[in-house]
């Protein structure tokens, strides 16, 4: 009965339905959209391409492992955890050996993987190059199309793709930058894959010359292991981990040897699982705020109905029922939608996210049955318990009560609302407060949208009194305007429930934007405002490449300047990673001042670390202290505290000597060197011309250089809470088109009494400069609030980075948006005769 009655309900108020339909299926879509991110993250497919003629590779173990023991009530529970390294791990060659003599091993390949980066002057278009033995050609494999296997120290076997985009043939001379010096080879061959190869451009060097190169003496990247003629690959791949067991070593087969390839792919699935598991979480909290206020806008909207339905003796249960099989109804339909349009809006996430560089294209975009199944089951949720919460009173209240209210609204909202709303403010407040001790972006970064989104939430209970205040206060301002205004204060006034279901998603999207917009730059300026303040040197040596060679510094240190070589990574203490650097010892207090506090920098070699007072003040460190820890690579390190430094932000929490930590990195090459020297910029630029893509700058020059990689890197971030910004924005126009679309009676009655449509079209536009006033102080408020703790907490002074201009565009968007909103509805509104509004049926 209840069903056939809603679907009636639903035909006949298809207006009515459209607003909570629209908000449904867009956080349908978003939850979708965010839900494909963390299955791609989770299990998607990374591809091998350079193994693809090895059933079986061999590679070192590319995680930290701790194991925990707890005994309680006579239980033992273990647990075991694992971490990424941040950089590749070698194997010991001798475990080359041991394979050979397995059974069913046919052939055992070591392979070796650096960055190899042709100097040509299309680059290596797009792809990443690396270098290797040619000795592991086999492992695709690659064969020659032309010229012959490298001999020499000097020679160089290209792949097809390189020998095309540069038009290199044997005999052509190649400059090549890798982890030395940039060297000059002869291209002795091209060689070609005999499968497809999309993502790298392969270098094949000679074996004396890789392991050079490869700087990794006795220490291979992995084995490629092929299998004897009738050798069954499970049994393979059994035998071989037997052979290994103990070693530490990873044994790998099928899609799983991708992951041993493309180690970017491999770590980008943390990231894909964080950030998609930060976003939803955040688009899940905004669309519970949005879907709840439509909803209660839209049983607002229909009050006098329910009232009546009560009068004529429906009782609570059955009206209870009717608006929820009605909103499930609603939810199907909008939550099926939502998720066919979120798997399109994931995957253009994901092609942008490529693009940005924030994930490689290996790691295959993946999105399955299970992200869309669960949009539609969070809908189906929020539809049903939305409404239930929006007509708790009417369905509460005694049918008398009821009709009263519908015709004119509370004077006071109820107590719980009341209540409700303190409690999440005082939340909210907690909430802040405690960002201002977090002092690492993981941990506050998350807490700082949970905040935003817990203040607009006591905005929504709260805005009844918000409104009702604000109109007091704007009510000699606006009498100013004329009859307009006189009705737009009575409006504010009377009817404050409905303009608070407009303020919430105007302050909601004014807080949210604000903060995405500039909580990285508030990071990000407070890092280079230490390191501002810690670089003593005249000059800093940049790279337009892969970096800057150890060969550079020597050169310009036989000229008398103090160079300091600077080479960055993360390690973990325990499973706890940290921002680490390397820098050359001698000269160090000429070109670098991170703030010491406690020790000295002099004793800074291969047996001691210094540590920010963050670092120091987590693991309990001061000078002498020793400090375990896992470098790069997985290698274990036990180190003396050498000194404790203040501008951790600016330079990392660990400073190690670069030798030290040079060795233990992917890429030993510095992405800058420190010069104090009373040498001219021309004279260190002719120094330095035998090094390409290297270049002279200013420190300031440098800071800028800095500022413009750093507001590159911000986009990721914008866009990736740009889709919550987006449906905030959509939650904007719906809330307001509903409010308006809604007076179609009250605008006729005006035009009766001898209002003119121009002056009733200046009342909505006084409603909505009313409204956006009171969202923009809120919105402001709620953001100043919480960037300025941010900044506390991750920088040690309250000064958020908020653009002048950016937040005159974010206040002027959604005053474009709110006036464009409200005009539209109310000009379709007053297109009706008046006559034939006032005597219609309600």
């Amino acid at each position: 009965m209840m069903l056939r009655y809603a679907l009636r309900t639903v035909r006949a108020r298809k207006a009515g339905f459209l607003g909570a339909f629209l908000a449904l299926m867009c956080a349908a879509a978003l939850i979708t959209a965010c839900g494909t991110l963390l299955e791609t993250g989770l299990r998607g497919t990374i591809r091998t391409e350079r193994y693809a003629a090895a059933p079986v590779v061999v590679s070192a173990d590319q995680n930290v492992h701790r194991t925990t023991v707890k005994r309680k009530h006579g239980k033992t529970k273990v647990k075991h955890k694992a971490k990424p390294l941040a950089e590749r791990a070698w194997l010991p060659a001798g475990i080359g050996r041991a394979l050979a003599g397995t059974p069913g091993v046919a052939r055992v390949v070591p392979e070796l993987t650096f960055p190899a980066v042709p100097l040509t002057p299309d680059g290596s278009g797009g792809r990443t190059p690396y270098g290797h033995a040619w000795e592991s050609a086999a492992l695709t494999p690659y064969r020659l199309t032309a010229g012959h296997a490298p001999t020499a120290g000097t020679d160089v076997v290209i792949d097809r793709y390189l020998a095309e985009r540069a038009r290199l043939r044997p005999g052509d001379r190649l400059t090549v930058q890798s982890t030395r010096a940039p060297r000059t080879y002869r291209v002795s061959g091209v060689a070609a894959p005999a499968t497809a190869v999309r993502h790298q451009t392969s270098l094949f060097f000679s074996a004396a010359e890789a392991r050079r190169l490869a700087g990794h003496p006795g220490q291979v990247t992995a084995f490629g292991v092929t299998a004897a003629a009738g050798t069954d690959p499970d049994r393979l791949r059994q035998a071989v981990a037997a052979a290994v067991h103990g070693t530490g070593a990873r044994v790998t087969t099928g899609d799983a040897r991708g992951a041993v390839e493309f180690l970017d792919a491999a770590a980008a699935r943390v990231r894909l699982v964080s950030m998609g598991g930060a976003m939803g979480g955040t688009s899940l909290l905004v669309a519970v705020l949005v879907v709840v206020g439509t909803f209660a806008l839209s049983v607002q909207q229909r009050h006098r109905e329910l009232a009546l339905l009560r009068a004529v003796a429906a009782t609570s249960g059955q009206i209870r029922r009717l608006i929820g099989r009605e909103a499930l109804i609603v939810g199907a339909g909008a939550g099926t939608a939502g998720a066919l349009l979120g798997l399109v809006l994931g995957r253009l996430l994901y092609d942008r996210f490529v693009a940005l560089g924030t994930v490689p294209a290996t790691l295959q975009h993946t999105a399955g049955v299970l992200p869309p199944l669960a949009a539609v089951a969070a809908t189906l949720a929020g539809a049903w318990a939305a409404p239930r919460i929006a007509s708790r009173r009417v369905v509460r209240i005694r049918p008398a009560e009821a009709l009263a209210e519908a015709r004119t609204e509370r004077a006071r909202p109820a107590w719980g609302r009341l209540l409700t709303g303190l409690l999440l403010l005082a939340g909210g407040a907690v909430l802040v407060a405690v960002l201002g001790v977090l002092h690492t972006e993981a941990a506050s970064t998350p807490v700082t949208f949970l905040a935003v989104v817990v203040l607009s939430t006591s905005v929504a209970l709260l805005g009844p009194l918000l409104v009702r205040a604000a109109a007091l206060l704007l009510t000699g301002p606006l009498r100013l305007t004329g009859h307009g205004g006189r009705l737009a204060t009575a409006n504010l006034r009377g009817n404050a429930a409905r303009m608070a279901s407009v303020v919430t998603p105007l302050t909601l999207l004014i807080g949210m934007t604000c903060t995405v917009l500039f909580v990285q730059p508030t990071l990000d300026g407070g890092a280079r405002a230490q390191t501002r303040a810690g670089i003593r040197a005249d000059w800093v040596v940049a790279s337009r490449g892969p970096g800057v060679p150890s060969e550079a510094a020597r050169r310009l240190r036989t000229h008398g300047a103090a160079v300091t070589e600077v080479v960055r990574t993360t390690v973990r203490v325990g499973l706890d990673k940290y921002a680490a650097q390397g820098v050359t010892p001698a000269g160090l207090d000429r070109t670098w001042d991170p703030g010491v506090t406690a020790g000295s920098l002099r004793g800074l070699g291969e047996h001691t670390v210094a540590v920010s007072e963050l670092a120091a003040d987590r693991l309990h460190l001061k000078p002498g202290s020793p400090l375990m820890l896992t470098l790069g690579d997985g290698t274990p390190a036990t180190l003396t505290v050498a000194a404790v430094y203040s501008r951790g932000l600016g330079f990392g929490d660990l400073t190690f000597a670069h030798d030290l930590l040079a060795r233990h990195v992917d890429n030993p090459l510095s992405p800058s060197l420190l010069v104090s020297t009373d040498r001219t910029q021309t004279q260190l630029a002719t120094t330095l011309r035998e090094f390409p893509g290297v270049e002279v700058l200013s420190p300031a020059a440098a800071d800028s250089v800095q500022a413009r990689r750093e507001r590159t890197s911000g986009e990721v971030d914008l866009f990736a809470m740009g889709l919550v910004l987006a449906f905030t924005a959509i939650a904007v126009v719906n809330t307001l088109a509903m409010s308006v679309s809604e007076r179609v009676r009250e605008f006729a009655l005006l035009r009766l009494a001898g209002a003119t449509r121009r002056q009733v079209l200046r009342m909505l536009r006084t409603e909505a400069l009313s409204v956006l006033l009171l969202a923009t102080v809120l919105g402001s408020a709620v953001a100043l609030a919480v960037l300025t703790s941010f900044s506390v907490g991750m920088t040690g002074r309250a000064a958020p980075a908020v653009a002048p201009l950016g937040y005159v565009t974010v206040v002027a968007g959604a005053g474009l948006l709110a006036l464009v909103a409200t005009a539209l509805p109310g000009r379709v509104a007053l297109r009706v005769r008046a006559v034939t509004v006032a005597t219609a049926k309600e």
